[in-house]
């Protein structure tokens, strides 16, 4: 039994691998395809810490090196990510009866375009996510861990939408 498992194991990876590079973060990655460039994410939303341009560009870039066998490279790679940040927002949640809230909502917006020049494949896509925290909290007491978490989400919605083929 234990033969017939490793055997179907076996072809299951070699059936993959002749469809292009298969990761186990569910990455499809055509074998051609040997750097990635990810330009730095300007924050042209008028708002967020100084930094917000920076932690996000360089989430998305250890995304790729971590996950992927891709090179980054400074510009001009197989994949090119381009973008901005374009909305950090604030908005009460959760209203309680004396006309407070009880938890505040951080919402950040990222515009990416994606180029796969040796695929010929290319798009321009919004990416939004959100983090809550209570409203009897500062924002700048909880704004590094929330940022932090936003930018996970939307790495990761990104990396999915550029090499996750579901």
């Amino acid at each position: 039994m234990r033969h017939l498992i490793s055997i179907l194991f076996l072809c299951f990876l070699l059936g993959n691998a002749s469809c292009g590079f298969y990761s186990f973060t569910g990455a499809s990655i055509s074998p051609e395809v040997e750097t990635v460039s990810i330009g730095k994410f300007p924050n042209v939303s008028g708002g967020g810490s100084a930094g917000l341009s920076q932690s996000f560009t360089e989430a998305l870039k250890d995304k790729f090196v971590s996950e992927t066998d891709l090179t980054l490279v400074d510009r001009n790679g197989d994949i090119d990510f381009q973008g901005s940040i374009t909305n950090w927002n604030i908005e009460s949640k959760s209203p309680t009866g004396n006309q407070t809230t009880a938890r505040n909502q951080l919402t950040i917006t990222v515009e990416v375009s994606y180029t796969n020049s040796i695929e010929d494949k290319k798009w321009n896509k919004s990416f939004s996510q959100y983090a809550s925290y209570e409203s009897k909290q500062s924002l700048s007491n909880v704004e590094d861990q929330l940022v932090e978490e936003i930018n996970d989400q939307l790495v990761t919605d990104i990396f999915n939408e550029a090499l996750v083929n579901w």
